[in-house]
């Protein structure tokens, strides 16, 4: 069947419209039919492609009249994380680009300052726009200066640590901040904890007075209904007469105007292609393969159910994380916590206390928001948290808020932590088996984005050697180092290369302990060192290899082939290895240029 909503807006009378500027040209009765046909061109456009289609579809009549009604750039819009405004990059000149969204040299899925005055803040991570806001509220009353700062924030965000600390300070001050709440009740995943019950209470029932936010001195208005641009113009034109905090409660419907988006939230977040007729997605053959986050929870589901003390920790991840399968089959030892992450790894600490065996399963870059909690709650402690390190290394589409590139470079200055990086998604499952056998102090193991080599999982398992790296092939002259799945892009590079015979390629597994054994064999028998690793330089596994030759003296050249000091771009995880050099053909030119230099 096809759906009835589809016509690109460059075939109707507002494909002329390329700002704000021409939007408040229109008549307010002209806003419902602009608000239509943006909805469509965005359909269109990311039938294409990737990006973030339900969140943005949901937003559409809230974006045209934030834009109609208040005089963006000046007065300034913050998207907290910024997955809902691709309508809004539309309209402020980035139409034209949206058939390249997210690709390498075009432009973010996030707001991206250097893109647009219109993006008055850089975002990607979840509860940060209140605390901007009101950074900018006060910077304006320093100033002198008057202007609206609005801050658009969903309602799993709403919940994160960060904004109630914003909120927290928001309501002492007279600030002229405005935060539209965007309550859809979802994250990627439905919307999960206390906060969420009070917002299905506020809608089914009349506001308490004062209700929450009433009483952190915010001026409350809502429950309205975010699709209704009649109504959301004239709440906002009476917002822009009153001054100090305020907060407008909105209900929309994620993946709003495209039914299967509204009838499988969680599945149209970021669907990937799909039919802009039928809505059907397209699925390469390539989805065959098992993900990592799949063969993680397969292995914790499998494992689980012979120890009882196996429990999986994630924040607002089950679906992401792999861990939708163990949610059902155990929903009291698999855990949503929400977007709050430092919560979830002190929860973890806890559990470890009492002799349970805690897996908390969270993103690279979200590890980093619970740096504190790592350090003070779990290893300080010497706690046996397990952490689970999803899209660790380059992720792709999703660009510099997202590459876990990160992880090893802080975690390994910690005492009494350990880090693991599984070559493939079998040494993966060993280390998970492993692990809960019983480990010496708290460990992360970390894997990548994406497609693992395994069509189905196979619940066989074999206890990992600790600490201990592996000869994976021989030679006499090179050693190459590689830590987690860049070992199959050396091997592909060592299949074919002509002087093969002259490298040899070994598996370290551990960045801690590192394997000073077999470290102290190969400074001795290797004339170089090339060592890879999916995450930076600065302080990362090839840092860790040049402070042990340091330290006993070896003098040999030891090349590090990890990130240099910069942040990675969006684009697709291929085209970024590549330029990385870390494709099996540049893996060969560096292990050339090397080999070269040395004989």
């Amino acid at each position: 069947m096809l759906l009835p909503y589809l016509y690109p807006m460059s075939g109707n009378r507002f494909a002329s419209i390329q700002n704000p500027e021409e939007i408040r040209k229109l008549s307010q009765k002209e806003l419902p039919d602009f608000a239509a046909a943006l909805r469509k061109e965005i359909i269109l456009a990311l039938s294409k492609g990737e990006g973030h289609l339900g969140s943005s579809l949901g937003t559409v009549e809230l974006t045209v009249a934030l834009h109609y009604c208040f005089n963006t750039p000046k007065d300034l819009l913050i998207w907290d994380v910024g997955h809902q405004a691709y309508g809004h990059k539309m309209i402020t000149g980035r139409k034209i680009d949206f058939e390249s969204l997210r690709q390498y040299g075009s432009i973010s899925g996030f707001p991206k300052r250097e893109e647009s005055p219109y993006d008055s803040f850089g975002t990607g991570h979840a509860g940060t726009a209140i605390s901007a806001a009101l950074g900018m509220a006060l910077s304006s009353e320093l100033k002198g200066e008057n202007k609206q700062h609005i801050a658009v924030v969903g309602d799993a965000s709403i919940a994160n640590g960060m904004a109630f600390e914003a909120l927290n300070h928001l309501g002492t001050t007279q600030a002229n901040v405005l935060v539209i709440l965007n309550d859809n009740a979802m994250g990627i995943d439905p919307s999960v904890g206390a906060l969420k019950h009070y917002f299905e209470t506020v809608q089914k029932e009349q506001p308490t007075t004062p209700n929450f936010f009433e009483s952190l001195n915010l001026n409350y208005s809502g429950p309205i209904d975010g699709h209704d641009i009649e109504t959301l113009i004239h709440v906002f034109e009476k917002q822009k007469k009153m001054q100090g905090p305020r907060i407008i409660h909105l209900v929309t419907t994620k993946g709003k105007g495209l039914p299967p988006a509204e009838n499988e939230q969680v599945t149209y977040h970021a669907p990937g292609k799909f039919n802009p007729l039928t809505g059907k997605l397209s699925r390469p053959e390539e989805h065959q393969k098992l993900k990592y986050q799949d063969i993680l929870g397969q292995t914790l589901l499998h494992l689980a159910k012979t120890n009882e003390k196996i429990v999986a920790l994630t924040p607002a991840m089950p679906t992401g994380s792999g861990l939708v399968q163990m949610m059902e089959t155990f929903p009291t030892r698999c855990i949503d916590v929400g977007i709050a992450e430092q919560h979830a790894v002190t929860l973890a600490a806890g559990m470890a206390t009492e002799e349970m065996i805690p897996f908390c399963v969270i993103y690279s870059t979200f590890l980093q928001r619970a740096y504190d909690q790592v350090i003070h709650d779990v290893a300080l402690q010497d706690l046996k948290v397990i952490f689970c390190i999803d899209r660790a290394g380059i992720v792709g589409h999703d660009g510099p808020t997202h590459h876990g590139i990160f992880d090893i470079a802080f975690l390994r200055c910690i005492p009494n932590l350990e880090i693991a990086t599984p070559r493939d998604a079998q040494t993966l499952q060993n280390l998970l088996y492993t692990a809960q056998l019983g480990i010496p102090h708290p460990l992360a193991i970390r894997y990548p984005r994406g497609f693992s080599e395994q069509i189905k999982f196979t619940p066989q398992f074999e206890k990992v050697a600790w600490g201990k790296g592996q000869l994976l092939k021989k030679g006499d002259t090179l050693a190459v180092l590689s830590f987690g799945t860049l070992a199959k892009g050396v091997r592909d590079a060592l299949k074919n290369y002509e002087n093969a015979e002259a490298v040899s390629h070994y598996d370290m597994c551990f960045v801690k302990p590192l394997d000073t054994d077999l470290l102290h064999s190969i400074c001795k028998t290797y004339k170089a060192i090339l060592v890879f690793e999916e995450g930076v330089n600065s302080g990362g596994a090839g840092s860790a290899i040049l402070e042990f030759a340091a330290q006993e003296g070896y003098h040999l050249p030891i090349q590090l082939q990890g990130i240099p000091d910069q942040f990675i771009s969006h684009g697709k995880t291929s085209l970024l290895h590549q330029q990385l050099g870390w494709d099996p053909s540049g893996i060969s030119k560096k292990i050339s240029l090397l080999l070269n230099k040395i004989q």
